[in-house]
């Protein structure tokens, strides 16, 4: 991605950086990245998408190029409707009305609540290995993964990632890809990435897109055990008008392995957003 890195300030001073990658003039997509990551997690996805669409790529805030902005205290933590507000920041900075939406895993969940907050800034919605809700269990589970890497650092925790972003044989044959993305994890700011986990936790999306009414696409890897398929299935029982696509061999981070499915669905909604207009 060679375009330059531009930023915008949130109301609370956080500096929020971003690309604009494609074609102007072609339909807009905002693309956001997954938990720990920043925007070259779309590095294969931008290439397929460049003749069709205009893309905003996002660091999220605690990630990336972007600030933490973290509250004061040792148990800081973030909000999901904050990094949904967010991504308006950016929109508004760019001049950007509105976008197709399409977010990973963390960014899956951001880009619901944007969607929630801000129905009528979405042209589509592309929902990748991501979920509304993580269950009952789920903020004790993300703040003891927060609490690991805190007492013992990010690549404490590189066995678990490795396993769960990828099938084995993709991570075998694409190392140099895989270690990339690996070296981004662990730049993180530890206590962005421990307030992160604990706003994964605590977030819970349910219900609040049965109004959307906008073309909506949801896809998970057939080997997603972080966000399973039944998670995708309650997504789309839950917003009218979906479609869901398993992607057979994906694991979490299908965007990287499986970059044509993603940019084809994304396609089809920007198509169908077209359509409807």
């Amino acid at each position: 991605m060679s375009a330059p890195l531009l930023k915008a300030r949130a109301a609370d001073g956080c500096e929020l950086a971003y690309r604009i990658e494609g074609t102007a003039g072609q339909p807009r997509v905002v693309l956001i990245h997954s938990l720990a990551l920043d925007h070259s997690f779309w590095q294969r996805v931008v290439p397929l998408l460049g003749e069709h669409a205009q893309m905003m790529v996002v660091d999220c805030r605690g990630h990336g190029a972007s600030g933490r902005a973290l509250g004061a205290g040792s148990d800081a933590a973030y909000r999901v409707d904050q990094f949904g507000a967010d991504i308006a920041t950016v929109l508004d900075h760019a001049g950007w009305p509105s976008a197709t939406i399409a977010g990973c895993s963390m960014g899956g969940c951001i880009a619901q609540a944007f969607a929630a907050a801000h129905p009528q800034r979405v042209d589509g919605l592309v929902l990748v290995d991501t979920t509304a809700w993580y269950g009952a269990d789920a903020e004790a589970q993300w703040r003891e993964r927060g609490d690991t890497a805190r007492a013992k650092g990010m690549a404490a925790l590189v066995p678990f990632q490795v396993k769960r972003w990828f099938s084995e044989s993709f991570t075998e044959a694409n190392r140099p890809l895989v270690d990339a993305l690996l070296a981004v994890f662990q730049a993180n700011d530890v206590e962005a990435y421990r307030a992160t986990c604990i706003m994964m936790g605590q977030a819970n999306l349910s219900g609040r897109l049965s109004g959307l009414g906008k073309p909506c696409a949801i896809l998970v890897g057939e080997e997603d055990y972080a966000t399973p398929v039944s998670m995708s299935e309650a997504l789309h029982a839950a917003i009218p008008g979906s479609t869901l696509q398993v992607i057979k061999g994906g694991r979490h981070l299908t965007p990287v392995q499986c970059p044509g499915e993603i940019a084809g669905a994304i396609r089809l909604v920007i198509g169908r957003a077209g359509a409807g207009r």
